[in-house]
């Protein structure tokens, strides 16, 4: 599970996110510090995508 709070300005949002199988793709930090997102690369974590090389690490099981 992945949890995610998000500031805009304005208020705050708290996004939670449970893969069904796979994993998500975390960035490791240097001597401890923050890591920065990109937007692309924050949307490509909620959904289990490796933002080191976008592919799906499982594909869905059934389509439309």
């Amino acid at each position: 599970m992945i949890k995610i709070l998000w500031h805009d300005g304005v208020g705050m949002s708290l996004y939670m996110k449970r893969l069904e199988a796979g994993k998500f793709i975390w960035p490791v930090s240097q001597n401890g510090s923050a890591v920065a997102f990109s937007s692309a690369r924050l949307g490509y974590l909620p959904e289990g995508i490796d933002w080191r090389n976008p592919r799906w690490t499982r594909r869905p099981a059934n389509a439309g």
